[in-house]
This record gives C-alpha cells, sequence and structure tokens, in this order.
C-alpha cells in the first residue's frame, strides 16, 4: 500500500466511496483533488489530470468556469434557498421558460427533483397514477430494454437490467418487465446502426402488442445506454417506439439524464429520432457539474390529469426539500444562456467531428479493439478479448498516472469530455489511451 497523505488517511477513515470496492483503495487511494481551472485538475500533490469524463458526465463547460461562478456568487447573495411549496422565485420561472422552448415539442411542464433516480421515481409514479386517474387503473407494470440503467433507487433499479447494481437487492425490487433491445456491437440480423430500418424493434412491437393494456409506460435512455457501455443505436428504433407506444396508450418516458444537453450532438438526445416523449427525466449537464439537481418535463395532458378539486385526491404528493433550489436554477438558467450565446451544438459538432477522424487514425491496427463507435462527444472504444482480470480497471490506472482521467464501463474505456476540451487535448487524451493499452499489454508478453 502507498504512503498515504493526511488527508487521505482522514477520507478512508470516514468515507464510503460510491460506486467502489473499498478495498481496492489500498492499492489505489482516493486521489484528493484541490482545485480545477478548466479541463483540468489538480491533486494535493501538484499532479493535473485531463478530466476526460467530466466528472461522471456533468461537467460540460470546464472546471469553475468563469460565467457560471458568476451567477452562482450573484446568487448566494440574493437567496439561497425557499420552500418550493406555495413559493417560487425568478431563477425557477426564467428556467422553466428556457427550459421548454429547447425542449421537445409538447414537453410543457417542470417536476424538480434532486438527482437522476428521483427522477426515474418521479416518471414512474406519475404514469401510474395518470393511468388510475383517467380510467385503466390496469394499466400498472413498466417495460425496458435489455441493459438499461435508470438510477440506484428501489423503484429504478426496478426498471434497469444491469445485474451487477441489482442482483443483491431483488428481494426487495418490484421488477418492471425487461425486454430485448438494440445490440448494435452484435447485431442479430446482420446489420449496422447506420444503415438498419431498427428491425431488432420486434421484440419490442410484439410485447407491447400482447401486453399493452396492461402497461403504463415504456422508459428508455435516448439514443445510448450509458452504463451498459455507450451502447450506440438507430434513431429509428425510438420512432418505432413512440408510434406504437402512442397507438397502444403507453406513456414514452425519455431518460436524457446522461444524453440531455448537447452530449450525443443535439440538444436532447431524442431529437436524433423527431419525436417528442410524454415525459423526458433531465440532469446531470443541467447544472454544468456544480449543483444536483434534476427535472421531469412532462405534457400538458399528463398535467392535466391531476389538476382538481384537493378532495378528489388527485394531487401528486411527491416533493423533495431542495426541489426548485434558487442557486441550482440560477446555474441551469446560465447553462442554457452559454448553449445559445457560445453556439455550443456547432462546437460539439466540430469537436466531435475532430474526435471521431483523430480515433479512426490513432486506434487502428491496435489489438484487441472490437469497435470504437462514437456520437457526438462521447466516443467508446469495445475492448473484445482482452487478456487479463479488469482490463478496463487497469489501463484507468495506468492512465491516471499519465494525468487522465478515463473511467471505464467493464472492458470499454470511454471518452466523455467537457466541451471545452480543445484539439491537441483531444490528441492527448487518445495518446495516453493508447499508451496506457499498450503499457497494460506488454505486461502479457
Amino acid at each position: 500500500m502507498e504512503i498515504l497523505s493526511n488527508l487521505q488517511k482522514k477520507d478512508l477513515k470516514h468515507i464510503f466511496h460510491p460506486c467502489s470496492q473499498m478495498k481496492d483503495y489500498e492499492q489505489l487511494p482516493p486521489i484528493v483533488i484541490t482545485k480545477g481551472d478548466g479541463l483540468y485538475v489538480e491533486d494535493e500533490f501538484g499532479n493535473k489530470y485531463m478530466d476526460c469524463v467530466s466528472s461522471w458526465w456533468v461537467n460540460l463547460f470546464g472546471h469553475c468556469n468563469p460565467r457560471i461562478n458568476k451567477v452562482i456568487k450573484e446568487q448566494v447573495d440574493k437567496l439561497e434557498h425557499i420552500i418550493f411549496a406555495n413559493f417560487s422565485h425568478e431563477a425557477a420561472i426564467e428556467l422553466g421558460e428556457r427550459l421548454t422552448k429547447v425542449a421537445p415539442e409538447g414537453l410543457n411542464k417542470l417536476i424538480f427533483t434532486d438527482n437522476g433516480s428521483s427522477s426515474t421515481e418521479v416518471s414512474i409514479k406519475l404514469s401510474f397514477q395518470y393511468h388510475a386517474q383517467t380510467g385503466n387503473p390496469q394499466k400498472k407494470k413498466f417495460v425496458s430494454i435489455d441493459g438499461a440503467y435508470h438510477g440506484e433507487t428501489i423503484g429504478a433499479l426496478g426498471v434497469g437490467n444491469m445485474d451487477r447494481f441489482t442482483d443483491v437487492y431483488k428481494p426487495l425490487i418490484r421488477e418492471g418487465v425487461k425486454v430485448k433491445g438494440p445490440n448494435c456491437f452484435e447485431c442479430e440480423y446482420g446489420k449496422t446502426r447506420d444503415c438498419c430500418e431498427a428491425e431488432c424493434f420486434e421484440h419490442m412491437e410484439k410485447h407491447l402488442n400482447e401486453h399493452g393494456n396492461e402497461i403504463a409506460g415504456v422508459i428508455i435512455e435516448s439514443m445510448v445506454q450509458g452504463v451498459a457501455g455507450m451502447r450506440i443505436y438507430s434513431p429509428i428504433y425510438l420512432k418505432k417506439l413512440r408510434e406504437l407506444t402512442l397507438k397502444l396508450n403507453i406513456h414514452l418516458i425519455a431518460d436524457e439524464i446522461a444524453m440531455g444537453f448537447g452530449r450525443t450532438g443535439k440538444m436532447f438526445a431524442i431529437e436524433h429520432a423527431g419525436v417528442s416523449p410524454d415525459i423526458m427525466c433531465v440532469g446531470k449537464g443541467l447544472t454544468a457539474g456544480y449543483f444536483p439537481m434534476s427535472i421531469v418535463l412532462i405534457t400538458d395532458k399528463l398535467y392535466e390529469a391531476f389538476y382538481a378539486d384537493y378532495s378528489e385526491g388527485k394531487s401528486f404528493l411527491h416533493s423533495h426539500s431542495y426541489s426548485g433550489n434558487p442557486i441550482g436554477c440560477r446555474i441551469a438558467v446560465e447553462t442554457l444562456k452559454i448553449f445559445e450565446e457560445e453556439n455550443i451544438l456547432e462546437v460539439i459538432k466540430l469537436k466531435g467531428d475532430y474526435l471521431r477522424t483523430a480515433s479512426v487514425n490513432k486506434l487502428k491496427d491496435i489489438p484487441y479493439i472490437g469497435e470504437y463507435r462514437q456520437i457526438g462527444l462521447i466516443g467508446a472504444i469495445e475492448l473484445t478479448g482482452v487478456p487479463g482480470e479488469r482490463a478496463g480497471y487497469e489501463i484507468y490506472k495506468i492512465a491516471l498516472k499519465k494525468g487522465a482521467i478515463l473511467r471505464p464501463l467493464g472492458n470499454i474505456v470511454y471518452f466523455m469530455p467537457p466541451y471545452i476540451i480543445k484539439e491537441e487535448e483531444i490528441d492527448k487524451m487518445l495518446d495516453i489511451f493508447k499508451e496506457s493499452l499498450e503499457e497494460y499489454l506488454s505486461r502479457f508478453k
């Protein structure tokens, strides 16, 4: 075990880190970050790291962004928090106006939550209660696809399909229905995501047609299944899903927590399909890595099913203490302003094109790379047949020593950098991955 700093000792004495086996920290102690600037963060020893995963997919415009820092300071001096039941404030109202203007058509109402898992819970409860209050109480089931990830609270785990998150908690979970979904890396139809007709939709189509009368909603990560390994699928799948859910009075719940706010090249990933969901969850990039906030957007049709005299018992009784927090709302407003004023979607297109070209050039002829896939500013490398155990984790550890944070998903290594990354930094990021992979493979020669 490495010699620990005083801060590392205190951390390990008290903190149970997320999504971690704490015994791993014996070999790789927590890296204590003391400051950030743009793409880079710096630890207590002065080592700098490129944040190539946007600090778990949240940081859009770089650390300590001057524009966002400024509005936070202004908001703190005006109002830090106010109960959101029966009260409101300017930042929330402005956010409502701005967000509904850029959201898919028809999503006009906002419900504030604290995080992505909470948004999933709200979506499930809303959909269930809507059907109960509109003459279809038999619609109680929710459908998702293989590899789905929608959060880690108990309801969210029920519509997820990642065994490593759910297995331990099976006795607690009310399981949703899991249907075979797209798997473009190993397409059973011999097609590619760029030229198919989403033939794989037949599995969902069959299930919904047979059981639609008891299904309240289908929840799906738009265009990319993140935790499953950045699995990108055809927008035609979403088009077909929207058409069938409308026909069968089933809610389409779009999980845009990770893929919203430009990450796939569109403001929201479902725009690739040209359709609008009934319910949409957004978060992560909403507050650019500064504040825990998520929002559920819904249609007027859903909203109206809850609008009644209190005595009718149709209220949606779900709340969070920090709902609509003014600081979070002010950050989200500034996020949307930056998108508009700095033409961020065009920036993403140009940098995404550069990442694609650079990746193809730098990664060709490297063994064990089964596929490089990309959409917007998400790039993922699927390693196949790579020797050893936990190859992705080992490559991640090597990359840290070279100055880059490249967090893996199993044996898939992905890039999801802040939008402020420069072309030369994209090159450096790819070079570090390549060097780290080669160093790892050298252990087996």
